[in-house]
């Protein structure tokens, strides 16, 4: 299992656009991949999920993956937030 924190750098945090984005990263991968945000975990392969997440600009988010290419599922989904979405 690789766990990953990183702040949302986006000033509209994670709406429509972003979402999509973490869902079409994370089902390119075999391993399971979540966003945790607080106490909430939620599957990044969802876009629903995501969305209900709620999480703004600033927030914390603990991206985590399990599996057999755990490593880079999840560095993937984190470059996502670090080049913010591609947004700014």
């Amino acid at each position: 299992m690789v766990e990953i924190t990183t702040v949302i750098k986006n000033r509209a945090g994670i709406h429509a656009r972003p979402a999509a984005m973490i869902v079409q990263t994370a089902g390119k991968f075999k391993s399971r991949i979540f966003l945790e945000k607080g106490g909430d975990r939620i599957n990044a392969k969802s876009i629903m999920g995501i969305i209900t997440l709620g999480a703004g600009y600033e927030t914390q988010i603990k991206i985590i993956a399990d599996g057999e290419d755990e490593a880079d599922a999840a560095a993937a989904v984190e470059r996502l937030f670090q080049t913010r979405f591609e947004e700014d």
